[in-house]
């Protein structure tokens, strides 16, 4: 596999990389995305940090492009729709630059209750300023955090450990959580309302850009203090400066900014009570060793077909996790294979339904899979975990996932309906039986069968006369058409039967028209598995 190491990052990461002797490595760093193309032509897999623009153009360029790796948290660089789209995984390393973060937060932090900058510069202009650079202390403060992921609950503890109290926002905070960290979770207008500092650590999106506006800097107390490591555009840099010439807000630090580079004449570069920092969050010799080595392992992984983690645009699976669950995923596909090649209108809705002992598992990676299955005859050979949803819905599929706790009569039973758009329902069950767990089909519309998942399958429905069975065997026997089993269910109160003929190979097209013909058969469909 080929992968194209595209910004700089660690050279641990890149020495990892070149031992593998299944990983093709090429450095093709500060190149423009033309120089760069030619590279990603045969690369399975790039690694960028924040310099590098993976556009839908830079991806037209890579074919057979599987992972994007992104050294580091923010991802505004990579264009994730496209991505998922085309069934491409986008990873980031979350984990590796916690602690540097964390740390440059409480340096900010500290540096806004006393005004360190400002005493150092004074120095060494040669002046003795003591009287006039007074600060305060942080013990007994109030800390309002908001989003207490792994850089918000870092900067939680430091600030526990420093006698602050610490009040957290997080929409997804539960709270126990909150509890075991010793933290408030409070609604956003009473951490504005109580906080004697207020930190933000949550990613950009529509709900949190320019959370800390005018609005929410007027709720806050007077002499507020204000601290954005996270990303640019959470902070209305407009309303943070007018706050500070007012002396509504006491001191502030940024490290990132709504423009990046910040401009040279940009206002906020002479507001007083503000430090500024240039985007140093990941800047420590541990972090960037941290982040280099954990996104080429874990593009490898993947690569390798092993455990997805950090992933973006699809769940990641716990490798224990993943080897319980890997005998559904398979019997999901199947699944969804089969349902769909069994309807023959257009489908409207999927419904899949888990019973037993599948409802104590996470499900996701199976309805995945059987959305993966579903579209395998549709859409081709480009479809994966990754854009499987995505596409589905773009066909105006309503998915719907279920966890029943009824009895189904198995230990374990996976359900998927089929709605046509003519209100008629198709229906496969599907369980694995024995140790070793083979998949199998169980009930085709509510017909109790057991049919193997693989191979060629015939599926009828046909009056319950004599003579139908003899037919087919006749009829395949001439065609050269092995019939490797039979699974029959009889239904004798309608005078039908459903029958399930497991082939060696597919039936050509005159003997098709020979049971399309047949008087004493309703209906039938050829299923490839």
């Amino acid at each position: 596999m080929k992968i194209v190491i595209a910004d700089r990052i660690a050279p641990a990461g890149v020495d990892f990389l070149k031992e593998q002797p299944d990983c093709e490595v090429v450095e093709a760093v500060g190149l423009s995305p033309e120089e760069l193309a030619p590279h990603l032509a045969d690369a399975e897999g790039i690694a960028v940090r924040s310099e590098t623009k993976v556009t839908a153009a830079l991806m037209d360029a890579a074919p057979r492009l599987k992972v994007v790796g992104r050294a580091g948290v923010g991802v505004d660089n990579i264009d994730i729709e496209t991505a998922t789209e085309r069934g491409i995984v986008v990873m980031n390393t979350p984990g590796g630059n916690t602690v540097a973060t964390a740390e440059l937060t409480f340096s900010h932090l500290l540096c806004s209750f006393r005004p360190l900058p400002r005493a150092d510069l004074s120095m060494k202009e040669g002046r003795w300023d003591r009287k006039v650079l007074s600060g305060a202390e942080l013990h007994e403060k109030v800390l309002g955090v908001c989003g207490l992921g792994r850089v918000g609950t870092e900067v939680a503890r430091r600030a526990l450990a420093f006698g602050m109290r610490v009040l957290a926002y997080d929409p997804f905070l539960t709270q126990s959580r909150a509890d075991s960290l010793g933290v408030e979770n409070v609604a956003w207008e009473r951490l504005c309302e109580e906080a004697d500092v207020i930190t933000v650590h949550m990613p950009l999106t529509d709900e949190t850009r320019h959370l800390v506006n005018r609005e929410a800097i007027a709720r806050m107390k007077d002499g507020v203090r204000l601290l954005n490591c996270a990303r640019g555009g959470i902070v209305e840099e407009e309303a943070l400066r007018e706050a500070l010439e007012s002396g509504k807000v006491a001191a502030a630090g940024l490290d990132v900014y709504e423009t990046e580079p910040l401009p040279a004449d940009h206002p906020l570069r002479t507001t007083e009570g503000l430090v500024l920092t240039p985007h140093l969050g990941a800047s420590t010799r541990e972090a960037q060793e941290n982040v280099g080595l954990e996104i080429v392992q874990q593009m490898l992984e993947a690569l390798r077909g092993g455990m997805v983690r950090n992933a973006l645009n699809m769940p990641s699976i716990d490798p224990r996790d993943l080897k319980v669950l890997s005998p559904y995923i398979q019997l999901g596909e199947k699944l969804g294979t089969f349902v769909q090649q069994l309807c023959s209108g257009i489908v409207e809705r999927v419904r899949i339904t888990y019973f037993g002992k599948i409802v104590d598992l996470d499900a996701m990676p199976i309805s995945r899979a059987i959305q993966r299955g579903f579209l395998r005859q549709i859409s081709g050979g480009n479809i994966n975990d990754v854009n499987a949803p995505r596409k589905l819905a773009r066909l105006g599929v309503e998915v719907e996932i279920v966890k029943s706790s009824r009895d189904s009569g198995f230990t374990e039973l996976i359900r998927v309906q089929a709605t046509e758009e003519n209100g008629k329902t198709r229906t496969v069950d599907g369980s694995l039986f024995g140790l070793k767990q083979h998949p199998r089909i169980v009930s085709i519309d509510g017909h109790g069968l057991e049919v193997n998942t693989a191979g060629t399958l015939l599926v009828l429905k046909n009056e319950d006369v004599p003579g139908i069975v003899g037919f087919l065997g006749t009829a395949l026997d001439r065609d050269g058409v092995n019939i490797a089993n039979l699974s029959l269910s009889r239904d004798p109160a309608n005078g039908y039967a459903v029958s399930v003929y497991e082939l060696d190979s597919p039936p050509s097209e005159p003997v098709r028209e020979q049971i399309r013909n047949h008087e004493g058969i309703m209906k039938f469909r050829v299923i490839q598995l």
